[in-house]
């Protein structure tokens, strides 16, 4: 870490470590996703993909580059910033290595209510978005009430959202059984969180969101900080604790449920990305950027992956990151246990 002085007599902290590792995570991110654009039936080199980005392409590329591959690769990177961030900021809150949307119900929730658009209703690809929308925030209303009791305890939090994540689990078990054969496979492939067919509709609501929501969390990325070293000390350092608590979290229920409407519950990215960020940058506390830009490049690499190994459009991209999240969560409770943290 180094300390930069301005001519004023201010001092600006600056981890050269941390930034370094921002850095390689978005160009891996950027490259994973030119190298997936070029993946397909119609394989396209990089160095095709990137004169075909800057329109020196010929108009097939044109087609397939700009019209079929860009915003589902755009979608993959938005749809894991986002993820990587609001797994980020859950965990800061909860003080829990486990406070995550996938852990804490809001991803059931989202499923919830993009089930009940499918199920009941057999709606269009745009209201099943927007009923993931509203039920991911609906969710997130319930537990944070639940959870209140003069303030919102990390634990508590936790503990709250699994009793709701595993009362939803039933609900959208309960709706699938109601569905009708038609309905039921299109709900069973939603649920899988895939990137396949996705255009330009899902990117400009996400990208929209993102614009807003990601400078807010990081503009309080510092409050942050401290509220992991307790309320107490959060408060006597000049925090508003619970405005603070609340506009975090409001802005992380609102990137999972924007997340989960564009490209169904991805599992594991919001709950792997910011422990590996932390890991990689060796910061003390949550590392915003990295973890924007580890689920950036989680998600889209696992995008890759699946395609190169199974063929495009096989096996959605939620089950490599579910199946890489599991055994990732697996040893997290190891680690945590041996450590007797559990």
């Amino acid at each position: 870490m180094k300390t930069l002085r301005t001519r004023g007599g201010l001092s600006v902290r600056f981890e050269v470590r941390a930034a370094v590792v921002v850095a390689l995570l978005l160009l891996l991110a950027l490259a994973a996703a030119v190298v997936l654009i070029g993946t397909g039936d119609f394989a396209i080199p990089a160095a095709d993909v990137l004169r075909t980005l800057v329109g020196r392409g010929d108009a097939g590329q044109e087609f397939i580059v700009r019209e079929l591959r860009l915003p589902r690769v755009l979608v993959g990177l938005l749809v894991g910033a986002a993820l990587g961030l609001s797994g980020a900021l859950f965990q800061a809150i909860s003080r829990n290595p486990l406070g995550s949307p996938d852990v804490l119900g809001l991803g059931q929730g989202a499923t919830a209510g993009a089930l009940v658009v499918i199920v009941l209703f057999s709606g269009s690809a745009a209201q099943v978005a927007f009923g993931a929308l509203a039920g991911g925030l609906v969710a997130g209303l319930a537990i944070y009430l639940l959870a209140w009791q003069r303030g919102v305890n990390g634990y508590r939090l936790v503990l709250v959202g699994i009793g709701a994540a595993a009362v939803l689990t039933a609900v959208n078990g309960y709706l699938l059984t109601k569905a009708d054969l038609v309905d039921a496979q299109r709900a069973v492939v939603w649920m899988t969180g895939s990137l396949a067919g996705r255009d330009w509709d899902q990117v400009w609501p996400l990208l929209a969101l993102c614009a807003v929501l990601v400078p807010v969390a990081l503009a309080n990325g510092r409050p942050l900080r401290m509220l992991e070293m307790g309320d107490d000390t959060a408060h006597a350092l000049g925090v508003r604790v619970e405005r603070t608590r609340m506009v975090l979290l409001v802005t992380a229920v609102l990137l999972t449920a924007a997340a989960t409407a564009a490209a169904g519950p991805v599992g594991f990215v919001a709950l792997t990305a910011p422990q590996l960020a932390r890991r990689l940058t060796g910061a003390p506390g949550p590392h915003l950027p990295a973890s924007i830009g580890m689920g950036a490049a989680l998600l889209v690499v696992a995008d890759w992956a699946s395609q190169r190994v199974f063929g495009a459009d096989q096996v959605p991209v939620g089950v490599v990151t579910g199946v890489l999240g599991g055994v990732y969560l697996l040893w997290l409770l190891i680690s945590e246990r041996r450590a007797g943290r559990i």
